[in-house]
């Protein structure tokens, strides 16, 4: 369970830290694929272009249709079919064009779209090797994973319709006003007259919808930690019978995630409401004032539908507009949080000219070590100890004593406040972090197997290994008559649902893959607390093959199991209290000799 409790430490808070901030990186992160941007606001302007010109000959057409009914009735002249053919075969040209324009345009957005969501998450794939591991202790699997799926999608696809819908309305607005004002500079200033309202409407709604945008992508993520914790414990949840309790969890955050979309996406499309209001009262003025000017002859009968197309046209792209805004606040939420995740600060960068692990033999010294999660509460006192290659090393303690953190410490997970942990006279910080973590190999408590073949779980501990090592890995942890008794063998597949592998099988397939590796050093885990004991005996069995000839060290939870080792560090509060073998410290009827009798007291 990482530190920040159920939520993951997660905050929610009322608006985007850096809106303008934010949009400032995304704009350069998509700087890269200008030359496709600049491509695709080509055949933007082009598909425009050809648009916006199909309302005027369309006008011209109904100018000639009405004259030519007038000529008729008064018997003046017929109705030119030639010109009124010929025009119509032009715009509908025009309009195909302009539908090939914007599919092309299409077409490129979306490619880029789709490469920019597949870098994202391969920069977050890179990121997430790089980050401490205090960064995943203080926050939950699901909040994470929401960064990596529904901020990067979200990303992606309003991505790619808010920048083609945006460079279309842009040239749609700028066009259409060119053509309304060469029909009547009058009847354009009389449609615009509401525009300001609209404007300042727009701009209102925006800034009260973006924080809850930023609130529903935070308890999203918040949500997904809740399931992901229940669905991953749901065995302890039915044995405590605390259902009840999760579901009404579960619910309080699901009233949140409510809330925030609810109100984000109700502010946000009561945008076209008022759009649509400002086109019917602009249709009404043109309609009135059109009549006027025809009447006066100062523009002809069909210009008045051209201008009411015009007017279509400009409310429609007012209105892509709003959309292009709502859609905004969602897009640069997810940015933001998906920005903030690489901003993240990675583990200390190695030094230029790391040691050589090659030649390392497993000689281990803690000296004058002082470290603490929180810089001002030190957990870690001057710890010192020495340990020669091939040594096995107990680190016993009541739980807090400090035990997990001091293997932390050895494999950088943290590095010291103060001190130095050195490995054959070199100071762990003058490896590469990989090749210092090479040296290890470690059997913890918690399995560790992924969605794949026996075989390749065993070979994750050395990837070019041929499959008779991986058997030779198999019969050293006393696992392979074992496999061979499974339907495929080593080529079965492991899931959640093999329920034909136990715990315990599952423990001998992980010393089967340290094996494998061949390490230096091995960090063990205890964990036969929960299996049988025949299992427990073939995993003790294995593990002792695993130490032999290596340095280990052996987090004890139960004493009994490190009677043979050739140290027994005892810790209590961060600091070693006594050392020996057990012999040695039962002798002295101190600390470790009270916490070993504990363990054999009748209640």
């Amino acid at each position: 369970m990482p530190r920040g409790g159920p939520m993951g430490g997660a905050n929610s808070t009322d608006k985007a830290k850096d809106f303008k901030g934010t949009l400032k990186k995304l704009l350069s992160y998509i700087k890269k694929y200008r030359v496709a941007i600049i491509i695709v606001m080509i055949f933007a302007l082009l598909s425009t272009v050809f648009s916006i010109i199909g309302p005027n000959i369309l006008g011209d057409v109904t100018t000639e249709i009405f004259n030519g009914l007038i000529n008729k009735i008064t018997g003046q002249g017929e109705m030119n079919f030639d010109f009124i053919n010929k025009t119509l075969l032009l715009l509908l040209g025009l309009y195909a064009f302009s539908a090939f324009c914007s599919f092309i345009q299409s077409f490129i957005m979306n490619t880029v779209s789709c490469k920019i969501s597949y870098e994202l998450r391969d920069e977050i794939s890179k990121k997430l090797h790089k980050l401490p591991l205090s960064y995943f202790e203080t926050r939950t699997h699901g909040e994470i994973l929401s960064r990596i799926t529904n901020d990067v999608d979200t990303f992606s696809q309003n991505l790619s319709q808010t920048l083609s819908q945006f460079i279309s309305a842009i040239a749609t607005l700028v066009g259409t006003l060119v053509m309304m004002i060469s029909i009547s500079g009058s009847m354009t200033v009389a449609s615009l007259l509401l525009l300001p309202l609209s404007v300042f409407g727009m701009g209102f709604i925006m800034s009260k919808s973006q924080k809850f945008f930023t609130r529903q992508q935070e308890n999203l993520g918040n949500m997904n930690g809740i399931v992901e914790e229940v669905y991953g414990g749901h065995d302890v949840v039915q044995v405590f019978d605390a259902a009840d309790k999760e579901i009404e969890r579960f619910e309080k955050m699901n009233d949140k995630l409510y809330d925030s979309g609810w109100k984000s996406q109700f502010i946000s499309t009561s945008m076209h409401p008022l759009m649509n209001f400002v086109g019917n009262i602009s249709y009404v003025l043109v309609s009135i004032y059109g009549g006027y000017l025809t009447i006066k002859n100062r523009i002809a009968v069909g210009d008045i539908l051209s201008f009411s197309q015009y007017i279509r046209n400009l409310n429609q792209s007012s209105s892509t507009m709003a959309q292009i805004f709502a859609l905004l606040q969602p897009t640069v939420a997810a940015a933001e949080r998906i920005f903030e995740f690489l901003e993240e600060q990675e583990e200390v960068k190695d030094v230029k000219n790391p040691v050589s692990v090659k030649d390392i033999k497993g000689n281990v010294e803690f000296k004058n070590v002082h470290f603490g999660y929180n810089p001002d509460k030190i957990i870690i006192n001057d710890f010192n100890a020495k340990v020669k290659p091939g040594q096995k090393i107990a680190i016993v303690g009541p739980t807090g004593a400090g035990k997990t953190t001091m293997v932390k410490l050895l494999m950088r997970f943290y590095d010291v406040n103060s001190g130095k942990i050195l490995i054959d006279g070199h100071d762990i910080k003058d490896f590469k972090r990989s090749d210092l973590r090479s040296l290890f190999g470690m059997v913890l408590q918690d399995t560790w197997l992924f969605s794949g073949t026996i075989a390749d779980n065993i070979r994750y501990g050395r990837l070019d290994a041929d499959i008779e090592e991986v058997k030779n890995a198999a019969r050293s942890a006393s696992v392979h008559h074992f496999i061979k008794t499974l339907p495929d063998g080593y080529n079965m597949i492991l899931n959640e649902e093999s329920d034909n592998v136990s715990g315990g099988q599952k423990q001998l397939l992980t010393i089967a893959r340290v094996i494998l590796s061949d390490p230096k050093i091995l960090i063990l885990d205890e964990a036969t607390s929960s299996v049988d004991t025949r299992t427990e005996i073939l995993i003790q069995e294995a593990m002792d093959k695993l130490m032999e000839g290596r340095t280990s060290f052996i987090i004890a939870h139960r004493l009994s199991t490190i009677r043979n080792a050739d140290l027994i560090l005892v810790m209590d509060n961060g600091d070693i209290v006594e050392q020996g073998n057990h012999e040695e410290l039962l002798k002295k009827n101190g600390f470790y000799a009270k916490l070993y009798n504990s363990q054999f007291e009748k209640i």
